[in-house]
């Protein structure tokens, strides 16, 4: 168990480790993680098909998952169960020794579950293991973290290009209803001033006129 355990240390550079079950016990191994590691890791559970001759996965195998600290007296931090192929993460809240449980079960009843036939046990469960930010499931997650962040700062880019946009545009639009104004005032204004000039004008016509008009009759 401790060769597996150093392998597995080794995960995040070596291919993807597997182990046998017999569906009767959990298989467990330990990790000694420093406080605040992320631990991140994928598996798959394949049951052995007598008729096939060949480890095969099904929708009624299922794998029960748990981490417990190890020196907290076996405290259980992680207790989750999915499908026969699934990905877990969890962060080591303390230092320490934490062991890590995988249980299969299976509801196929195809008779195949403790198959004298199968190498090593009925359950074959392929794990792929990686500790600290450092390894590569990690950095895929990061590189895909880091790819989302950079749409929604693409998309935050072109929100602010759009107000700026839209500012111009109502800065344009209140300078153009400004000058608008501006110009109607002028013309009203004018238009008074001519008004103003025609009618002293006819004033001063009809004056003219009617002086014109009395001196003629005088003579």
């Amino acid at each position: 168990m401790r060769a597996l355990i150093a392998l597995l240390s080794l995960s995040s550079v070596a291919q993807a480790l597997y182990f046998y079950i017999d569906g009767t016990t959990p298989k467990c191994f330990f990790e000694d993680l420093p406080k605040d590691t992320l631990v991140v890791g994928h598996y798959t559970a394949e049951e052995f098909d007598d008729r096939r001759q060949a480890w095969t996965e099904h929708e009624g195998l299922q794998v029960y998952f748990s981490v417990e600290e190890v020196f907290n007296n076996d405290h259980r931090v992680v207790s989750q169960r999915g499908t026969s192929s699934s990905k877990f993460t969890f962060t080591a809240h303390d230092a320490g020794e934490h062991r890590i449980c995988f249980t299969p079960s299976s509801s196929s009843g195809r008779g195949n579950w403790l198959s004298t036939s199968a190498p090593n046990g009925g359950i074959r469960l392929t794990l792929d293991l990686a500790v600290g930010e450092s390894s590569s499931i990690e950095r895929n997650d990061k590189d895909k973290l880091e790819d989302l962040a950079t749409r929604v700062k693409d998309l935050n880019a072109r929100l602010n290009d759009i107000r700026r946009e839209q500012v111009y545009q109502r800065e344009r639009e209140a300078e153009f209803r400004d000058q608008s104004e501006s110009t109607n005032s002028r013309v009203v204004r004018w238009i008074l001033i001519q008004l103003t000039v025609l009618g002293v004008t006819c004033v001063w016509q009809l004056s003219h006129l009617r002086s014109f008009f009395i001196k003629q009759k005088l003579t």
